[in-house]
């Protein structure tokens, strides 16, 4: 048996961990990745609802983990099931009830519901145990689903979840229930100011701010780690960044409709005022009280610098003014920012909202088909883009076709 204090101590810990983290994906990943822990489980899964149905939104497993490359993550196919109690998450969404299940292979026909088995064979996997328990908020409704899989014995054997195991994860659950709910209001009013960005510019939409962050994420992870920064410090400015990819372009908040909206070629005049956008977003945050301000500053002001520095809006100062009108405070002209002068997590999303643009369909161009966006980036290599960050891309290409499979047009209101 564990003891009893110990336990009552990492819930505690948990629960300030975990609302440290304030990014909702970000969120999901650490919740189950305690909640495997918590409960010595091989596998396990985050539904959200949305409405009437259950998203599933993340998932992770150590086996099938096992065999990939270093550095590689799983790919996996979101879907949506119905809040009902035809599956297994649908039930427990829908009667507020965990499930503790022994073997899903086992479950008699005179149950309602059913486990799929198609998404083990497809894997290769063989699902066993299983306890599902419902993420229910302070107000008594039903937030999510929450799914650990394949609890595991001292030798490493698949064994069913124990009594002892309901009793912890039932006060996971609560804990990350509360949590979830509290990022999913950050989520909701960060998606509030791209809606009023989007009522300026049709192009800035939910699915586009979640696909530039997701990206910009992957990429990420993977310098990091080239670049050997800590666990920690990783985990901390995936929290951030991620917020401050999402906001990359707030600033056009401030950039008339006749310059935002016009279908034609932007003449001089007006493509000098549209630059404006980068570094009127970044006086949003300031003064830059806090990590997340100084991340979404540098993103909203260098998303659009060059490697090779032929980008805007160059070596430029946002705190000349509290105004957002007018030019930028600089002196003697505005140098040229290029290479390694560029913050990171502007080379970054750089590459991230070019990728974004050029795969989607716009107003004024058709979508360009995946050949032709990697040939794109593949020669910009050491020119528009930062030659690693290019590299490091088309490494992580497949995460990339999964988060923008993920973030394909949805009328939910944290897609």
């Amino acid at each position: 048996m564990r003891n009893e204090t110990d336990m009552l101590k990492s819930l505690l810990q948990l629960g300030v961990e975990l609302n440290q983290v304030h990014d909702l994906d970000i969120l999901m990943e650490r919740i189950l990745e305690r909640a495997r822990r918590f409960s010595r489980a091989d596998a396990g899964s985050i539904y959200i609802r949305e409405g009437h149905c259950l998203k599933f939104s993340y998932t992770q497993n150590r086996t099938l983990e096992s065999r990939l490359p270093p550095g590689h993550k799983l790919v996996y196919t979101t879907f949506s099931v119905p809040v009902d109690k035809t599956s297994i998450a649908g039930y427990v969404a829908e009667s507020g009830k965990f499930l503790n299940i022994g073997d899903v292979y086992d479950l008699p026909d005179s149950l309602p519901y059913r486990f799929n088995k198609e998404m083990d064979k497809v894997s290769d996997y063989r699902t066993a145990s299983m306890l599902t328990l419902p993420l229910i908020t302070a107000t008594g409704g039903t937030t999510g689903v929450l799914q650990v899989i394949n609890a595991r014995d001292d030798q490493g054997l698949t064994v069913p979840f124990s009594s002892e195991d309901e009793q912890v994860m039932f006060h996971f659950a609560a804990i990350a229930a509360v949590a979830l709910e509290r990022a999913q209001i950050t989520r909701s009013a960060i998606l509030r100011l791209v809606e009023m960005s989007a009522m300026r510019d049709p192009r800035e939409t939910g699915v586009h701010v979640n696909r530039v962050a997701g990206y910009s994420l992957a990429i990420y992870e993977q310098w990091a780690q080239r670049h050997g920064l800590s666990e920690e410090e990783i985990h901390i400015n995936r929290d951030v960044f991620r917020m401050a990819a999402m906001l990359h372009d707030v600033g056009k908040i401030a950039i008339p409709d006749r310059i935002l909206k016009k279908p034609g070629k932007l003449d001089l005049a007006e493509y000098e005022q549209m630059k404006e956008h980068t570094f009127i977003g970044a006086r949003l945050f300031h003064p830059f009280e806090s990590a997340y301000d100084r991340a979404a500053a540098d993103v909203a002001l260098c998303h659009h610098e060059r490697w090779d520095g032929q980008g805007y809006p160059g070596c430029v100062s946002v705190m000349g003014g509290t105004s957002l009108e007018g030019p930028p405070h600089s002196t003697g002209g505005v140098a040229p920012k290029k290479g390694d002068m560029i913050p990171v997590f502007g080379r970054i999303v750089a590459l991230a909202d070019v990728f974004d643009a050029l795969s989607s369909k716009r107003v004024y161009k058709d979508k360009w088909n995946e050949e032709d966006v990697l040939a794109y980036i593949r020669g910009e290599r050491g020119g528009q883009f930062d030659p690693e960050l290019v590299d490091i891309f088309f490494e992580v290409i497949d995460e990339l076709r999964r988060i923008q499979s993920l973030y394909a047009f949805s009328e939910s209101p944290y897609s």
